[in-house]
């Protein structure tokens, strides 16, 4: 990873930047099931405080349709007007469908008005499963503060509803079922665009042309010539993210077989001492890859394979340019980011997709977008990232997991990263030597075409069943 990661423990805690919002509806959303008839629901609304530190909407949506809905299509809007200078932090406190189930991003209004230039955007992973026909998600207990706990001002916000103690339709708050409005009115000028419909089953079959970046890791170990001729790099020089003093290891990229695919592995290890602490990454060393599809089958581990847990271990597979200077609005990074232990503040596992802007290392200041889970992700697990002229979406295991804005574009072309580091030595203070796994099962990326999840899953496989291992007509940028 390029040194402007290094800092990434204090990046993922800073506020989340704001984000102009240039409408939902474009042919990016194709893997977005549209709302089908007879899906519609309300939300329900109630205030838990009117308190001076943070806002606490106590949200519950409920299908009023006839048909099934399936909450991962669901997203809710509770729009504020936010105090100067202000950035702020989500919370669950507690959720019937779980606080691990349920994603929290906040974003930018288009056309501020008087009661609102900020929302909350509410969204449900797949663990939270299907409403049926007159049923609702129960209570979701949900809070935002500004993030370096200042007082704030609820009294001039739009969908603030002082007077309501008890649960009760709120049309202040927006839903959109599979990007389709279906309830709430929103601010004035901020009516969102509806995805294009289309009543048929998004496509499965890619499409047959595109610019193609394709590798299943069919390597003997990372001294293989086909690495460097494929244009990877086996990452040995020093520097960040990570534990000072850690030795970024080639020889723990390693590659074998696992029933019929080859596998890359990642292992990272410690005992306790940054001299001790070994990272592992490897990367395209060219920059050439902006707008498309990118998609990975990573296994995440939550455990080591030995020694004692709890190491603050980060597992990745993200895209990258350079910072040329500090704020330089040409910046770009996408990622995603598991924590099995937590770290940065956070206790446990937990789940990261974020969206980068742009930076300042000293003093700090960023500009970025994410969208988390906090739950389990040890397994297998296919990551999709798709980015076009409108938005940049993120899908795991076929499910959409966040939406991020059209501000955080991509400027400049990146380079296609994996890595496994440990972001200090206070999660786990012994010195017994323990090592972590990450895996990868292969990479892809399309050059300006967004496939679904589906799609992906049938271009894989044609390469699969065609015998073809590596292929790279990406052009140079």
């Amino acid at each position: 990873m390029n040194d402007p990661t290094r800092n990434r423990n204090l990046r993922i805690r800073a506020a989340l930047a704001v984000a102009a919002v240039t409408g939902l509806g474009a042919t990016a959303l194709t893997a977005l099931p549209a709302a089908a008839a007879g899906e519609a629901v309300t939300v329900q609304y109630r205030q838990s405080s009117t308190g001076g530190d943070q806002v606490e909407p106590w949200l519950k949506v409920v299908n009023t349709g006839s048909s099934s809905v399936p909450l991962s299509q669901v997203k809710v809007r509770y729009y504020f007007k936010a105090d100067a200078g202000a950035s702020y932090t989500y919370a669950c406190s507690w959720a019937v469908k779980g606080c691990a189930n349920l994603t929290g991003t906040f974003g930018t209004l288009a056309n501020p008005t008087a009661t609102a230039d900020r929302y909350l955007e509410i969204g449900f992973t797949a663990g939270a499963g299907s409403l049926a026909p007159g049923a609702d998600t129960g209570d979701m207990q949900l809070r935002f503060h500004r993030s370096n706990w200042q007082s704030l001002n609820q009294s001039d916000d739009y969908s603030f509803g002082p007077a309501q103690t008890t649960y009760a339709n709120w049309s202040k708050v927006t839903a959109t079922v599979g990007g389709v409005p279906v309830w709430g009115t929103a601010p004035a000028g901020n009516e969102p665009t509806p995805t294009p419909t289309d009543p048929t089953t998004p496509p499965t079959t890619p499409p047959p042309n595109g610019a193609t970046l394709f590798d299943d890791f069919d390597y003997t170990g990372h001294t293989d010539p086909a690495i460097g001729a494929h244009g990877w790099s086996v990452r040995s020089n020093s520097g960040g993210p990570g534990v000072p003093g850690a030795t970024w290891a080639p020889e723990n990229v390693t590659f074998a077989k696992e029933g019929t695919n080859s596998i890359m592995n990642l292992r990272s290890s410690t005992a306790g001492t940054g001299e001790s602490t070994r990272h592992t990454e490897i990367l395209t060393r060219s920059s050439k890859f902006r707008n498309g599809t990118y998609a990975a089958r990573v296994r995440f581990s939550d455990a080591p394979v030995s020694g004692p847990d709890g190491d603050r271990v980060v597992q990745t597979f993200f895209t990258i340019n350079d910072l040329k200077a500090p704020m330089a609005d040409d910046y770009a990074e996408y990622d995603f980011e598991y924590l099995p232990n937590g770290g940065w503040g956070e206790p446990a596992n937990i789940l990261y997709t974020t969206s980068w802007e742009t930076y300042r290392p000293d003093p700090w200041e960023a500009v970025n977008q994410h969208s988390e889970s906090r739950t389990s992700y040890a397994g297998w697990h296919d990551l999709v990232l798709t980015i076009d002229d409108n938005a940049i979406v993120y899908y795991i295991d076929g499910q959409e997991f966040g939406r991020h804005d059209a501000r955080y574009l991509p400027e400049r072309p990146m380079s296609i990263n994996f890595n496994q580091w440990l972001i200090d030595l206070a999660g786990q203070t012994s010195t017994t030597p323990r090592s972590y796994d990450q895996k990868v099962d292969y990479v892809l990326h399309v050059k300006d075409q967004v496939l679904t999840p589906a799609q992906v899953a049938a271009k894989v496989g044609a390469y699969r069943t065609a015998g073809t291992t590596f292929q790279d007509t990406v052009p140079a940028p």
